[in-house]
């Protein structure tokens, strides 16, 4: 079974609670438990972390570097400033699945840009926990082509 982290960035842990209009009422608690099961679906050991601290985050990923693990990441607002962040994840060894809750193209001028994008095997946005979902299937798939 493959390992893959799934990592969330800062006020991620209060989905369920803030701004309910934009995020839905789903909480983090929820995603990882959706998350979970996905994986076993898939054959894939999910494990499922969030922070408010950006160098933890880079402790993670570094990690999943080290460790060639894939990642599925909600940079949440690290996504639009994070220069260390988007450096750490350039290391990556194994597939990167960047992932929002909604489209932030839809959102304010300033949640536009990402600088992770780049770095990233690919992005899904914009479809809610399901977002999440998503990002493992692509990962399952990826790693299925890996010879």
């Amino acid at each position: 079974m493959s390992r893959v982290l799934v990592l969330n960035g800062p006020n991620l842990r209060r989905l369920g609670v803030r701004e309910p209009d934009v995020y839905g009422t789903t909480t983090l608690d929820d995603i990882a438990a959706m998350c979970r099961d996905t994986g076993r679906r898939l054959g894939l050991s999910v494990e499922f972390r969030q922070t408010d601290d950006e160098a933890e985050m880079l402790r993670w990923v570094h990690e999943a570097a080290d460790d060639r693990v894939p990642l599925v990441v909600n940079p949440a607002a690290f996504t639009h400033y994070s220069y260390a962040l988007r450096d750490a994840l350039a290391q990556r060894t194994a597939p990167l699945v960047e992932v929002h809750i909604t489209n932030p193209a839809t959102r304010e001028e300033f949640r536009h840009t990402s600088v992770v994008a780049g770095v990233a095997t690919g992005t899904i946005a914009g479809f809610g926990a399901m977002s999440y979902v998503l990002a493992l299937q692509a990962i399952a798939e990826l790693l299925a082509e890996k010879p």
